[in-house]
């Protein structure tokens, strides 16, 4: 069974390809993997994603309707399904962000044509409710991953959201999962996620962190129990630094909270009202961008040291559910659309890698957003649709889903100087159940290639395969009619019981190591 299973990791890992040409000028750098002393499992959840009722993220990008020339199945577009289901997504978040405190689950259930148009308040024009339960949880299932519901607490009740869940989640004969089987569905749906509310301290009520951690009480004492498995009960966490927020809800309610979550977005400038330019940046820009999204490992720690104070035993996970970049909108592509570069490639590796080092509290993570929205995965232009840098990367990196964390010690040198000089190679690493050893890596450094050697404690390496991602410029993109940004496969070699590898510049690469 293990030779099995290696021979499907190599495939998988080894697409045809042409290394990209390493830098003539190089760094060295090494890493040290403690194979001795292993982790904790990393949760396949921290691969999710979200998808909200915002610009085209929903409509055109997942909802086309079933008498659409695009090729679809009950309405969803078989391309994003096809696409989606590769990344063996774990969770989906829906339907907001803020759109979730003022949506009303029963205007999205029963015939279409009889469904209200609603105003977006949030985020513009009108809401057809088109796409509404039945849709979202048949997408769900279409991709295979676990909803992740946020109910309404902003502008909702707890009856209402009772109601929802009995409706979602109850196998009996009650009134509600009657009226579940009268709209078409059988069967309940497999429910285990529920965020109590979205940004409580923001769009989702303007609260404080103490009358939202009443509220969450509240809430949280009447999510009961229609199915088969208990509820995993995520309450509204901090933005960033916001420490207090934490420090609140935990004194208060920690033995309520399953789930604590934090939301942190990188902006190349720091400033909201001037994001900039989501494909054109310099040299300087690149850095600022790398710079701040590695502040997210700062804000782990220390939401994680305060968390740690209420639940030294970590029970309650910490769930980053909207993480990724925010520039500045392309104008005339539907709100927060943006295009995605090699940049991005590197920022969402560099994320990935953070919550692979704290396993042991960052539980569940969903990037923002699936399509069309933010930092895509995919972006589609009518009946076209194109893979971003940040789908090869969380693609690349599946092979880290329900690993076993394997701690690293990194020696390179940093890249840039001054206040905002950053670590070179950034990294984590696990050990399947196979037993093989994969190391993700990112070289964050644009011009200069790293000839990086890995040393195995307790270990000797046999082989080594690898893929990179990579392009000629930072800047790189892939649009309809062109994909300039790609795995292609990484040579590497064992000697002396060393890895070592040519990590070319501005690249993202993964290793398997038997």
């Amino acid at each position: 069974m293990i030779a099995a299973m290696v021979v499907v990791i190599r495939s998988a890992l080894a697409e045809p390809g042409p290394t990209p040409v390493a830098n003539t000028v190089s760094f060295n750098a090494s890493l040290r993997a403690r194979t001795d002393r292993p982790g904790a499992t990393i949760d396949r959840n921290i691969y999710g994603t979200f998808a909200e009722h915002l610009g085209r993220g929903i409509y055109e990008g997942i909802w086309v309707g079933e008498n659409s020339p695009i090729p679809n199945t009950r309405g969803l577009r078989n391309d994003v399904i096809a696409a989606l289901r590769k990344l063996e997504l774990s969770v989906l978040r829906w339907p907001g962000g803020c759109f979730a405190d003022e949506y009303h689950w029963r205007d999205g259930i029963g015939p279409s044509s009889k469904r209200p148009r609603r105003a977006n308040t949030s985020w513009g024009g009108v809401e057809t409710n088109a796409f509404g339960v039945h849709e979202f949880m048949d997408f769900a299932e279409l991709i295979g991953a676990q909803p992740y519901i946020s109910v309404n607490v902003g502008s909702g009740t707890p009856r209402e959201m009772m109601e929802w869940l009995e409706y979602m989640t109850s196998g009996t004969d009650s009134a509600l999962a009657g009226l579940r089987r009268d709209n078409g569905r059988k069967q309940p749906w497999n429910v285990k996620y529920i965020g109590i509310g979205n940004e409580a301290w923001g769009c989702g009520g303007n609260m404080t962190p103490e009358y939202y951690a009443d509220e969450y009480k509240r809430y949280a004492a009447f999510v009961k129990k229609y199915g088969a498995d208990d509820f995993m009960k995520i309450a509204v966490g901090p933005s960033d630094e916001d420490y207090n927020w934490t420090e609140v809800l935990m004194k208060k309610a920690a033995k309520h909270i399953d789930g604590l979550s934090l939301h942190y977005y990188t902006l190349p400038t720091g400033n909201w009202k001037s994001k900039g330019s989501a494909t054109q940046f310099s040299e300087p820009e690149w850095r600022s961008t790398l710079f701040r999204t590695l502040r997210m490992e700062g804000f782990i720690q220390k939401h994680s040291q305060i968390m740690d104070k209420y639940d030294p035993e970590r029970r309650v996970a910490l769930v980053v559910d909207e993480w990724g970049t925010w520039y500045d909108s392309e104008p005339g592509k539907g709100a927060l659309y943006q295009q995605s570069t090699l940049r991005d490639a590197l920022v969402a590796a560099i994320n990935l890698n953070i919550f692979n080092r704290h396993a042991e509290r960052v539980r569940m993570a969903a990037s923002a957003q699936a399509i069309n929205v933010l930092q895509s995965l995919l972006l589609t232009d009518k009946s076209k649709m194109v893979l971003t840098p940040t789908y090869h990367v969380f693609e690349m990196y599946r092979v880290h889903h329900d690993a076993t964390l394997i701690p690293l010690d990194v020696q390179a040198p940093d890249y840039g100087k001054g206040p905002e000089a950053l670590p070179s190679i950034h990294a984590s690493a696990s050990r399947s159940r196979e037993g093989i050893l994969h190391f993700s890596l990112v070289n964050l450094d644009p011009t200069h290639s790293a000839n990086l050697s890995i040393a195995l404690e307790g270990q000797t390496p046999k082989t080594v395969l690898g893929r990179v991602l990579t392009a000629s410029s930072v800047n790189a993109l892939n649009d309809f009619d062109h994909a300039s940004v790609e795995p292609k496969t990484l040579r590497g070699e064992v000697a002396a019981g060393t890895v070592r590898v040519v990590l070319p510049a501005k690249s993202v690469a993964v290793l398997a190591v038997e």
